[in-house]
């Protein structure tokens, strides 16, 4: 009799389908992710309003869906530290397993450079304070997020460069920390992105999966509506440039994630 094959787990270790774009088949689309094997959901916060919706789906599905709380640097203002007080009360009222999404966003927010900077030391600090890590945002920023990062060097800080589209001195920056993963996700099965130079230069015990649903869906639902259950095509992607069997990649990147966001064992019961 022929053995049976290995059951494949994926983690989806950054998605939002919390929001308004699966709000017609949430349902749907959760249990699409589970069949496909994406049996945890790492859910990074927004705002303040986000926290509820998130909440609202990590109790439908525990055991599957699990908690961040931050402050998205597009939502930063000049408010920034009052729209921070729900986020915290958010973060010790709940079990999380990390700070996000937080960092730095120069494409859509250059005017306020100054006050993503000083809520990016703010919510770095709440990691530090709960031994959590952190989840970056950076888009148009590698220079003032390393210049941030390289101040807590000497500390327990760690965490993931989410949508990690760097290039091999990006690469190199972030490995010298130590204690930071680089998230993939579907930017890196488009053709024009480069990522078949960048990934095989990533240390293998430092990547991780995502989708970052419902946006930058992956090849060949670009353009289009994003979700979990596309974690799968994201792990074929790496696993076609490393030449690695696709199990090997899911069990290395779920491995990883286990490891820096210290997830509990996975209960099978849960729906």
């Amino acid at each position: 009799m022929k053995a049976a094959e290995p059951t494949i787990d994926w983690i989806d270790t950054h998605c939002h389908p919390y929001v308004s774009a699966f709000r017609e088949d949430r349902a749907e689309m959760v249990q699409r992710a589970f069949d496909a094997g994406v049996g945890r959901l790492l859910l990074p916060n927004i705002d303040a309003e986000s926290i509820g919706p998130l909440r609202e789906l990590v109790a439908a599905h525990p055991g599957r869906c699990f908690p961040m709380m931050g402050l998205h640097p597009c939502h930063v203002e000049a408010d920034w530290l009052s729209a921070c007080v729900p986020i915290l009360k958010a973060l010790d009222a709940d079990p999380c397993i990390a700070v996000g999404e937080i960092g730095m966003d120069l494409f859509r927010g250059k005017e306020t450079r100054q006050f993503q900077i000083a809520a990016f030391h703010e919510q770095i600090g709440w990691a530090l304070e709960r031994d959590l890590p952190v989840v970056l945002h950076v888009r148009e920023a590698f220079e003032d997020t390393f210049q941030v990062l390289d101040q807590y060097t000497d500390s327990a800080l760690r965490g993931v460069f989410h949508c990690f589209t760097g290039g091999r001195q990006e690469v190199e920056h972030i490995a010298g920390y130590g204690s930071f993963c680089f998230g993939l996700g579907g930017v890196t099965t488009f053709k024009k992105a480069g990522m078949e130079e960048v990934v095989p230069l990533i240390p293998e015990d430092r990547l991780i999966l995502e989708t970052d649903s419902p946006y930058l869906a992956p090849v060949p639902h670009r353009g289009k509506r994003n979700e979990p259950a596309y974690t799968v095509l994201v792990g074929q992607r790496v696993a076609d440039i490393l030449q690695r069997p696709l199990s090997d990649i899911a069990a290395l990147t779920t491995q990883n994630a286990e490891r820096l966001f210290r997830l509990p064992t996975p209960s099978h019961a849960a729906t």
